[in-house]
Order: structure tokens, then sequence, then C-alpha cells
């Protein structure tokens, strides 16, 4: 919110206050102030001229001689290059030592030979934003009302003697998007009155009861609804010092109709709309929801159609002329034409508002302030002020009475504030007519005992709902920096990560200190990415975003793959080609067609190895990663959670990955076995499709690994006794998988066993067709003792004999 502290005078005294010093007690009061601005950015000596003639410059055709009496004594001529410079034209007239913006001082030059003594000046000239200024003057001179006086500085009619206030409010601070509302926290702060608006309605003997009539079908929507009925208007340049702070403001001045409505949204916070009377069908206005379907052309030109909670102003033929809250319809625009005026004002739900805004992309000064709630208390003042202007600036007659429906009555809240909690909370000593003098500051009224203090809080303050919200408004206005540090007191609890916490830590820290590096991808991803991996996704349905940024942004991912993918190929598009690359986030899945609750949020690890593990050397080629290495990272890190004895890994080719190069991954957890992820090459299709060299990919959920993760670390002792190794080939059927030959190992060697690998796989002719030998390495120790050779070939045989027995298996000879 932009504050002129020119306008701000209005309201309260500034006399003897520094805007800088100023700006720096508003921010230490809680409200940010972002910058200030100087509107003069360096005029000075640059006064009002009236153009008596004009000739063509002799020598050049696109130069003109002017003569100009800029109140000086004697006329002034001036060589002026400007298209629309004409006689009989009030303008602004830089005299000679006039400084302009950007260092530019003016001296007595000739031009083509002309002496020209001063320059008339464009609105950029003056440092002014032209695109705030009426079409017609944004380009060439700065044309003046006639009726300004000739000599008068320009600061001083432009309203260029101001400084700026940029408020960068929170969206609790809605009370400050006016300037009314500004003022009160400006007297708050420096204990100062503040005045109203006054304004004075003549009689004129029509009844606007006989002109207009209102309905309300949407009550809860639109709790009240007023008009005033504004005859024999006559549309034209609203004045100079209006214009000055609307520019101010940051709002390009119109018309004198729709600059007066602009300016008391800006004065009060309450958005008002004006419709042209004559354009009303049935000389009624109604508000209702939007039918689905129907459609309205606003006020910019674009034909909008309207979702069905859209709440609408209709006419007597029940057809739309306004989208509620946020802009008018084009059919009852004001014009130069108009010559009666309906004036609305209204309290619309800010719910309604932010999401006919939201749906339509349509933000407006007035949605903006409807979204946050308007001061109900508002709605008639702001009515009656804007019409009082629209009588004294556009020559309306102002019928009698308003037309209004009222549903609920503004209601200001009393709220109790115990003065031992008070000073419990900020550690002062107030006492109870000090808080009562700060909340006064405010306007709010106290009554109450000296323990207790009841607080009438007025409709303006609609964030104050509670006791704590009164002792911040204390707080901020007593000074923070006026509140002594003190010792905490109370119970106390120490902080620490919740267990999924420490894990999503544990596992960030062992993967980037393995050498790989943390990605973050969108939570949006394209519309069927999820779909190449099926068995990822379960079969949910794909999550649509109702107003996506793209079409590649437009559905919630059901995996991280898709966009762990697009990462790839985007750094390989760039030479960057050796990745191992992990992301912890969420997905969401849901079975429903048409969302009625929120999808299920899971937490998920997923992980992509693609390139060399080991770049070229002069001494060996470079080694591609392969499966291994991927699975091989998987089990570290199920090793250093404490689950690497609770993991199966089981063959499978799901859609989307290598037939022969996937794996899916089970816990035997608490809830007993369970599928946790895949983990496997993309598939050779796809990788052609996308360029990619072999890539490996896997994706976890984290639930199960946060309800059975164990210790991270568990210490043994260190083995004092020998160990005894056999080594033994087997023979057995080529769809065995060697994970379950080891499985029937540990069950059989028992406690001995201290570790069995396999290394080595050997297929041929000489075994027969649809078989392989695995051989395996087999350590034997105990803790406590030296194992004897007796007891060795004893578990040795067991183990033999339950592979034979498990999978006729044959030792290999």
């Amino acid at each position: 919110m932009k504050v002129s502290t020119e306008w701000l005078s209005d309201y309260i005294s500034l006399d003897g206050v520094n805007v800088e010093e100023l700006a720096e007690q508003i921010t230490r009061s809680g409200i940010e102030i972002d910058s200030i601005e100087n509107r003069n950015q360096g005029v000075s000596n640059v006064v009002v001229g009236f153009v008596k003639s004009k000739e063509k410059h002799p020598d050049a055709d696109k130069l003109n001689i002017c003569v100009v009496d800029a109140g000086q004594g004697e006329d002034l001529q001036i060589v002026c290059g400007a298209k629309n410079v004409a006689a009989g034209q009030k303008v602004p007239v830089a005299l000679v030592g006039a400084k302009l913006p950007g260092g530019l001082e003016i001296k007595k030059a000739k031009l083509r030979g002309v002496l020209s003594q001063g320059m008339i000046c464009s609105a950029k000239e003056l440092g002014l934003n032209d695109k705030l200024l009426p079409k017609e003057q944004q380009e060439g001179i700065l044309v003046l009302p006639e009726e300004v006086e000739i000599g008068t500085p320009i600061t001083e009619l432009l309203g260029l003697n101001d400084q700026v206030l940029d408020f960068d409010l929170t969206p609790n601070r809605s009370d400050c998007l006016s300037m009314i509302g500004a003022a009160y926290e400006v007297g708050a702060i420096l204990n100062r009155e503040v005045k109203l608006p006054q304004p004075e309605l003549a009689s004129t003997g029509v009844l606007a009861k006989e002109r207009i009539q209102v309905k309300v079908d949407a009550p809860d929507l639109c709790s009240r609804y007023a008009v005033r009925y504004i005859a024999d208007v006559k549309v034209g340049p609203s004045p100079l010092w209006m214009q000055n702070r609307l520019m101010a403001a940051g709002i390009r001045p119109i018309s004198n109709i729709v600059d007066i409505t602009n300016y008391v949204m800006l004065e009060y916070g309450q958005p008002l709309h004006a419709f042209d009377a004559d354009k009303i069908a049935g000389g009624m206005l109604g508000v209702r929801q939007a039918k689905a379907g129907e459609k309205l052309v606003t006020l910019d030109g674009q034909e909008r159609e309207l979702e069905a909670d859209a709440l609408l102003i209709v006419n007597g033929e029940d057809r739309p002329v306004a989208l509620a809250g946020v802009m008018g319809g084009l059919d009852t625009e004001v014009t130069d034409q108009t010559v009666n005026i309906v004036l609305e004002s209204a309290k619309f739900a800010g719910s309604s508002v932010r999401r006919t805004s939201r749906t339509l992309g349509l933000r407006s000064e007035a949605s903006q302030r409807f979204e946050k709630e308007v001061d109900p208390a508002s709605v008639i003042p702001a009515l009656n002020r804007a019409a009082a202007l629209m009588a004294a600036y556009a020559g309306g007659q102002v019928a009698e009475g308003i037309v209004e429906i009222v549903h609920q009555e503004p209601e200001e809240k009393v709220v109790s504030l115990s003065l031992q909690k008070l000073n419990d909370y900020l550690g002062t000593n107030i006492s109870s007519l000090e808080a009562k003098a700060i909340l006064g500051r405010l306007r709010f009224e106290c009554a109450g005992s000296e323990e207790v203090i009841e607080v009438r809080v007025p409709t303006r303050r609609g964030d104050i709902t509670r006791d704590v919200d009164l002792i911040e408004e204390v707080a901020r206005l007593y000074g923070y920096d006026n509140i002594e540090a003190t010792m905490i007191e109370g119970v106390t609890t120490v902080g620490g990560y919740t267990k999924p916490q420490a894990l999503r830590r544990t596992i960030r820290q062992l993967l980037t200190h393995g050498g790989w590096q943390e990605v973050m991808g969108y939570s949006f991803i394209r519309e069927g990415a999820s779909a190449k991996f099926p068995q990822l996704a379960e079969g949910d349905r794909e999550i649509r975003l109702a107003m996506p940024m793209s079409e590649d942004r437009s559905v919630l991912r059901g995996s991280l793959l898709p966009g762990m993918i697009d990462i790839a190929v985007y750094n390989r598009n760039r030479k960057q080609d050796n990745l191992a690359l992990f992301e912890i986030g969420s997905i969401f899945r849901t079975n429903e067609e048409k969302l009625t609750k929120q999808p299920n949020e899971l937490p998920v690890l997923s992980l992509l190895l693609t390139g060399d593990r080991a770049e070229k050397r002069w001494n060996a080629p470079a080694e591609k990663v392969d499966f291994f290495d991927l699975k091989g990272a998987l089990e570290s890190l199920f090793e250093y959670l404490g689950v690497a004895d609770k993991m199966t890994y089981e063959a499978d080719g799901p859609q989307g990955f290598h037939p022969g190069r996937s794996a899916s991954i089970f816990l035997n957890g608490t809830t007993g076995k369970e599928r946790i992820g895949t983990l496997g090459q993309l598939h050779p299709e796809l990788q052609r499709e996308l360029d990619l060299d072999d890539t490996y990919v896997a994706e976890l959920l984290l639930e199960p690994l946060y309800r059975n993760a164990g210790e991270a670390y568990v210490y043994q002792e260190l083995p004092r006794y020998p160990a005894m190794q056999r080594d033994i080939a087997v023979v057995v059927n080529s769809d065995v998988e060697a994970g379950a030959l080891i499985d029937v190992i540990r069950e059989k060697a028992g406690e001995l066993l201290e570790s069995v690998e396999v290394f080595d796989v050997f297929t041929g002719a000489k075994l027969g067709e649809g078989k392989k030998s695995v051989a395996l390495s087999l350590v034997y120790r105990h803790m406590e003792r030296t194992l004897t050779d007796e007891e060795v070939a004893a578990v040795h045989d067991q183990v033999v004999e339950g592979l034979s027995q498990t999978f006729a298996a044959e030792l290999r000879k």
C-alpha cells in the first residue's frame, strides 16, 4: 500500500514529523516500510505558463516558436518541438536556471538561430510516470487544466512536494489497505488525533428507491448491499489534486466518476463500483451466484465463462452486469455519454471473491481488498463520501436515501485481557492505566477492572479476535526496544528431530558422502508420465491440477522417476554424462476419479545412476556403472539403517524396466513381508527414446524404513579365534536364484556361519541345457573357541544336504 504523506495529513497532523524517522517508527511498530519515494525527482524553478501564440520555426519544420506568459513580468520566447503544443494552453515551463530530473539545467540557447528562453516540459521530463497519465497526455508536452493560475510552481500544482511510504503489509493487516487505516496506525504511533471526512449531501427531493431497486439471493455471500442514485452527472477529468493523489498511489486517472470510486476505495479501503444507470435493464440490481456456463464481458473487453460458484451482480432481466467484488461488466460501463449513475457499495464474502478471482486469473485492487475482508462498517460511509464527491466534482444530483439490503449488521468484538497474562507474556510491569492508554491510542474502548480489561475492538481491526492479539498490540506500541530481556520461565522441553526427520538426514548424509548428488524436482509433472512405470503407481489415478502452470506441470507426481529422468536428460544434453543422483520427496496417490478428500502423500527415496564408474586412464579403460553399483548403494544404506537382514530382492521385469535387469525390493518387517520399491535398468526402448546410455534407477517408499530402522551402528567384539573357509560349487536349474541358495545355506549352517558370498556363475554345454553352476565361499567361525575340522565338516555336510533336498543341487566335480 502506497501512502502519500501529503494525503495522510488530511486525517492526522504531521507537523514537525520527519518522514524518515516516521518510517523507522512504523517499521519498529510492526509494519515494514519497503521504501520512501520522493515524488520530486529534482524539479525546481518550473512554473505554470500560458502559450499566447505559436508560429513555425523559419528554418526547422519540426520546431515551433512559442510566446509564453509564465508570470515573470514579461513574455518568454521558447522554441518547442512537441507536436501537441498549441496557443491557448496552460503548460509547465522550465525557466532559465531551472533544474530537471537527471541533472538537466535549463539555460538560454539558440535553436537554429532563434533564441529560446526556457523549456516547455512533458510529464516524463518532470519525472512523472507518464504511464499513469491519461492516454492523450502520455506523449508530447503536459497540458494543464485551464483553471490553474499562471506562475504557480509546478511542484505545488502536481503534488511533487510529497513523499510516499510503501507499506509492506502482512495478510492480517488489511486495515492498512486504506488511507484512513494508515492514519489510525500512524495516529497510534504518534499519539495524535485522527480526523475523518464528514461528507454532506444536499437534498434534491428525488427518492433513490423510485429509481433503483436491489435484491440479494445469496445472503451468505453478501451480508450488505447498498446503492445510491446520482443524476445529471457530467463525465470529464477529475480535479488535479485528486489525479495527483491517485498517481502517487500508482493508479492512472481515467475520469471524474471512475477516479472518485478509486479515490474513496483508497481512502476507506471499501471498493465501490459505478454503473451507468440508464444501461441497467429493469431498474434493478441483484446479487446471486452464477449458473454453470454463463458468460460476461468484463471491463477489459474479455469474454469470461463463469463457474457455478461465482458471485454476480445481475440486472432486472437476470443478466450478469458485473463480477461481484472483482470487475464490472462492459455493458454498464460509465462512458463520456453517461448521465445517471448507480453507485454500489457492498460487503461480499472474501472467500467467494478470492475463488472467483483465482479461477478467472483476474485480480484487481477491489478483489485484493475484498479477499482480505473489508470493514463492514465502512460500506455506508464510503458510499456517502463518493456520492458527495460526485456532487462536488461531476455536478451530480444525489437522490435521497440509500437503497440497501442488510442481512448482518457489523458488530464490534469485546475481548478480555488479563493484566497478569499481559505482563507474564511480555516480561514487563505495565500497569492497567498504561495498557488502557496504549489501546486507547488505537481508538479501542477499554473498560473493566484493574486485573481484567474489557476491550471493544472496532470492526476495522478484524485481525484481533483473542487476548494474545491485544498483547501483541500493546507490545508493539509500548516498543519492543523498551521490553527488557528476561530469562525464560515455565516448563521447557528439549527439542529434537522426529525419527523420520532424523532418518532422512541420515540417508541424505550417507548418499552425499558416497558421491551422490541431491536434486529437487517439481511436484508437478506432465500427464501420463507416471504411466510409464505402472508398478510404482500401483494402479492409482493421476491427480490433475485445477489451474496448471503448463502442460508439462499439469498433474501431481505419482512417482519421482519421471522428474529424475528429465533431470538426467537435461544434464546429458549439456555433456554431463556421469550422474549419480538422488531425491527425497513426496508422491501423491488416490484411487478417486474426482477428489473428495486429500490424496495420500507418501515420502519416497529415488536414485538414478548412469555413465562411468571410473573414468578412462592411461593404464585402464573407462568402467561403466551397472546394476550392482546401484544395488550396492542400496545395500550400504540398508546396512547403515540396520535393516539389511530384513531385505530381500526378487527378480522381475515391470513395464518401463529392463526385463532381465530389475528386481522388486521386499522388507520383512513388523507388518510382515511388503514390497517397498523397485530397482533396475530402464527399458532399452525408453533409453533410446530419451537418448540415454544405460541408466539404472530405484524408488523406495520410506515409511516402511521409518518403522523398521534400528540402530545405525551395531558394535561387535573383534574375533580372537581363526576362521575356516570352505568353497562349494553346485549345479542347479538356471532359474534358481543365488539369493535362494544363500538363504538355505544360512538356515542349515546356523550360528557357525560368519559369511557366504557368490564368487562365480558358470553356464555351458557341459552342464546340460537349463543348468548353471554357482560357486560360493563359506566362512565358519566361533567367537569363543577354535573350531575343529570335524565340527566344520558336519555343518558343511548339512549345507550340502540342504541344497540337494531343496534345489536338487549337485556338487560340481
